[in-house]
């Protein structure tokens, strides 16, 4: 099977593209580079603009993934009509191209932040998308612009992911895990800017995994998944940090608490992934905390700027 990884040089593609390499899949990359290419050498990696793209790009492949647009809030609320450009018509303007290149399955990156603000409720994917804020909405756009081109010749599957934590060759440090741990090692404090928050955390060889179990679903396959390795409380995940921080260094962490009102909150359950795709997620935070330590070498300059998309994000706006 031949797939096309767009966004695939990024956070999530430089894990997930040599894991499919792996299972026999020959894999394609188009992305703009805009963290450099992480990826290993014999991947064919097209550094071009998505929006570029037109059907013959599509040909010959079976499967497309996107993994591109803006990742976060900060990035959003920063430039919200990129957020809206590159979220939500891009996914759909190349899912229209796919389909019309004969592509089989298009598999798009969603996220939980569409969930908005819930209380003391486990949102599955019929629940109601509340999110009134750009990186949301933009999200929910986009999965709704792929998800309306799905037909009995292509399947169209989104999966809504919890917030990805971990390590990956092309690293970021603006991740709620990886950025305890950034401060967990290099002040010896976690910030917590409200702990009564819940989040769904998902480590990076989950996601890889939820992705290629997406990808190796029947045809009939389609569809919002949630995606998760489990939902916590913000105080909670910064309790698991500081104890796997201190069983590691022998060294005492602080935990320093902000209450900062926060208007995203939600946990949701990943069952219909379990019962369609046999997603089944393997690791804990504190299999994420080890991951991040054992590879801690490579990443150890935390204040480098490719650690924090909306750095380079802000930059390339300038320039551009």
């Amino acid at each position: 099977m031949k797939i096309l990884v767009c966004g695939g040089a990024g956070y999530i593609g430089s894990k997930m593209v040599p894991i499919l390499m792996e299972h026999g899949y020959k894999i394609d990359v188009i992305d703009l580079l805009w963290y450099g290419n992480f990826l290993p050498e014999g991947i064919k990696v097209i550094k071009k603009d998505l929006f570029d793209c037109q059907r013959e790009d599509f040909e010959g492949y079976d499967q497309v993934i996107f993994l591109a647009g803006l990742s976060n809030d900060p990035m959003a609320e920063y430039n919200p009509a990129k957020n809206f450009i590159y979220n939500a018509a891009l996914p759909s303007y190349l899912a229209f191209k796919a389909k019309e290149a004969g592509v089989k399955r298009f598999i798009y990156a969603s996220s939980c932040s569409v969930y908005g603000y819930t209380i003391d409720k486990l949102y599955n994917e019929e629940s109601p998308a509340t999110c009134a804020y750009p990186y949301g909405i933009s999200k929910l756009q986009g999965e709704k612009g792929v998800l309306q081109l799905q037909d009995e010749k292509f399947s169209a599957i989104s999966l809504r992911q919890g917030t990805v934590c971990g390590y990956s060759p092309r690293m970021r440090l603006d991740l709620v895990v990886n950025a305890m741990f950034k401060t967990a090692m290099k002040d010896l404090k976690i910030i917590i800017n409200n702990p009564s928050i819940w989040r769904p955390i998902l480590d990076i060889r989950d996601t890889v995994s939820a992705f290629l179990r997406a990808v190796q679903a029947n045809h009939s396959i389609n569809g919002v998944f949630n995606i998760t390795s489990g939902n916590f409380t913000v105080g909670q995940i910064g309790d698991m940090v500081k104890f796997e921080i201190e069983s590691l260094t022998d060294k005492k962490i602080a935990i320093e608490i902000k209450n900062i009102k926060d208007f995203r909150n939600y946990k949701v359950s990943i069952e219909k992934a379990k019962k369609y795709l046999g997603f089944q997620p393997e690791y804990t935070i504190q299999d994420t905390v080890l991951d991040l330590y054992n590879h801690n070498d490579n990443f150890k300059d935390y204040n480098k700027e490719n650690y924090y998309n909306i750095k380079i994000f802000k930059k390339l706006d300038i320039q551009s």
